[in-house]
């Protein structure tokens, strides 16, 4: 997992490389300010040569956490996936933490 912070854009986008995997395969949920990602891969070949079979088969779960910061929304939060790279990206600050200025009277 990467993580990067834009100050420019007030985003966190963190990116998963997920070889081999669908976004079928794949649940974005949030759980307690948490942001779990968590999926599970299977996979199997076969291969027959000279009177030989062999067949491997490979089965994983996977969960990963990124804290969300306070009043950060579902709708906040976008995803997306191409070439087994997900891309998950949500404000750095929600709208009730961003900075505001207080004007002296």
């Amino acid at each position: 997992m990467d993580l990067h912070e834009s100050a420019q854009d007030n985003r966190v986008t963190a990116t998963f490389d997920l070889p081999g995997l669908k976004k079928e395969d794949i649940s974005i949920d949030i759980h307690n300010n948490r942001l779990v990602i968590s999926g599970q891969s299977t996979s199997a070949t076969e291969e027959n040569q000279d009177g030989y079979a062999v067949r491997e088969r490979r089965y994983g779960k996977f969960s990963r956490m990124v804290p969300l910061p306070t009043g950060i929304k579902a709708e906040d939060i976008k995803a997306s996936m191409q070439d087994g790279v997900l891309t998950v990206s949500f404000p750095k600050t929600g709208p009730e933490q961003a900075p505001q200025r207080i004007t002296i009277s």
